[in-house]
């Protein structure tokens, strides 16, 4: 398998931060780890990616792989305090959103308000909101693609086929239990890097 079919590009209107270096990284990162990226990529110009199963610290590290691979140019939402210091400064430099659970709605209107510029815009969203075992989804990314008029993506870091891939996108309703039912159909426990820990 070519380099360009186990790593493709994602089509011109995904908002991308062109760099060869960052491309190489990634590739090599994922090439060497025995994973791919795999089709159909994200079509959508904005956009809230949501990230499952979110189980272990392994996530974010193919997640960032497959994000340089990519070239993509996203914004992605942390705890403010992993944040901090010097490796917070390098993980806001490639997007990185500090944010403080005690203040969550100036965050959800911080991301409505990034939606309204006419640019591409895509922000990833872990909607477990944590690497332990959860019974339900938090629900802000509904909210913010509801209040924005942008669609959710999928995305599954999936470490039993060791590929990260894309689901169709889904319009958000005023039935958020609805739209989840759709979305988390998506995942399976079984893409987990610890599936006991992810509930479907």
């Amino acid at each position: 398998m070519s380099i360009a079919s186990r790593f493709p590009h994602l089509p011109p209107g995904v908002p991308q931060v062109r760099s060869r270096w960052r491309r190489w990284v990634g590739v090599t990162g994922l090439w060497l780890a025995g994973w791919r990226i795999e089709p159909p990529m994200l079509t959508e110009p904005k956009c809230v990616l949501i990230v499952a199963p979110h189980t272990s610290n392994w996530d974010f590290v193919m997640g960032f792989l497959a994000y340089l691979a990519m070239q993509i140019d996203a914004s992605w939402l942390a705890k403010h305090t992993a944040l901090a210091g010097f490796w917070g400064r390098l993980g806001r430099h490639f997007g990185g959103i500090p944010v403080d659970r005690r203040k969550p709605g100036d965050v959800v209107e911080a991301c409505i308000a990034a939606f309204s510029s006419p640019r591409g815009r895509i922000i990833v969203i872990t909607p477990e909101g944590t690497r332990s075992r959860v019974e339900e989804w938090k629900r802000g990314y509904h909210r913010i693609a509801l209040a924005a008029g942008v669609p959710i993506v999928p995305a599954a870091i999936d470490f039993k086929a060791r590929c990260v891939r894309f689901g169709p996108p889904v319009q958000p309703t005023a039935d958020a239990e609805a739209d989840e039912r759709t979305l988390r159909a998506f995942f399976r426990a079984e893409m987990a890097k610890r599936p006991a820990l992810y509930k479907e």
